[in-house]
């Protein structure tokens, strides 16, 4: 199967009507042309926990940091569901895809499943299908100028994820890169020739094993490409977590479901915290100690 053909298809993979609905609502709101759904609720089609979402917007690329990130409850016949939202447009998703930013995380984030949740139209369906395809070419190339010689195909994409995830300021242990690949198997198997056809890389398969053919010029070439990403990985990270301070619109409200779910305590949301989540943390942090303590 082509890669255009494996990326229409994993787009159009059936969603919770629940999360289509929610698209829908986000996208109309911010008059986006289309909206991605990713992570685990994804796999699992789980309602539960937050949802992830790609809002993809009209516009010229943005400059300067991107893209804005927001947090958003909404009722859906009766039930409340919640979002981390990240907003761009469409031309700086497809740009960063192609890997012609510095950025890392878009074409790293989206050669793992995703789904069209919602679009204006069919262009911008096509649109966002040529971004995809972009991003597993991308991370097709890193992919075999990092792993080894000859391999099966799940090599190659642990060599991948363990460059990318050491690039940035990541939280996971070691080893992340494996569960990656063992949750999103069906995804991942056959993506590696696919994607090489389509960068015109040549390779060789010999059973399960699969030889790419990159000139040392071409390695060089990548591997030159990574240093100055990988270089600027987590200073990046850092830029990103710094403006999210003041930007992060519903900061306050994540802040307080996350304390609540995973610790028992309500926190309550006063007009002042909604405003000044950062300077409100250390009474909520105290309120959470002596909870704690009674309990």
């Amino acid at each position: 199967m082509t890669l255009r053909a494996r990326v229409r298809a994993a787009l159009a993979r059936t969603v919770d009507p629940a999360v289509t609905a929610f698209a829908a609502h986000l996208g109309d709101e911010a008059g986006a042309l289309a909206v991605l759904f990713y992570g685990s609720n994804l796999r699992t089609g789980s309602r539960e926990g937050v949802l992830d979402f790609y809002v993809l917007t009209e516009g010229e690329a943005e400059k300067g940091l991107w893209p804005r990130v927001s947090y958003r409850e909404w009722q859906h016949e009766g039930e409340t569901l919640r979002a981390k939202i990240a907003t761009m447009t469409l031309a700086k998703f497809h740009q960063a895809a192609r890997g012609d930013t510095l950025d890392t995380t878009i074409w790293a984030r989206f050669v793992q499943p995703s789904a069209l949740a919602w679009s204006r139209d069919d262009t911008a369906g096509v649109q966002v299908q040529a971004a995809i395809e972009a991003a597993a070419i991308t991370a097709a190339r890193l992919a075999v100028a990092v792993g080894p010689g000859s391999g099966v195909e799940a090599d190659y994409w642990r060599a991948l994820f363990r460059s990318t995830y050491r690039a940035e300021l990541r939280v996971e242990k070691p080893g992340r890169e494996n569960s990656i690949i063992e949750l999103n198997a069906e995804h991942f198997d056959g993506l590696l020739p696919a994607a090489l056809a389509a960068a015109r890389i040549p390779f060789g398969v010999d059973g399960d094993i699969l030889t790419p053919r990159l000139t040392v010029a071409e390695r060089d070439a990548i591997l030159e490409w990574w240093r100055k990403r990988r270089r600027m990985g987590k200073p990046l990270n850092v830029a990103r977590l710094l403006r999210a301070t003041r930007t992060f619109d519903g900061a306050a409200r994540y802040a307080a479901w996350k304390v609540e779910r995973h610790t028992g305590i309500a926190v309550e949301l006063t007009p002042w915290r909604e405003r000044h989540p950062i300077l409100a943390a250390p009474s909520v942090l105290w309120k959470i100690a002596r909870e704690k303590r009674r309990s």
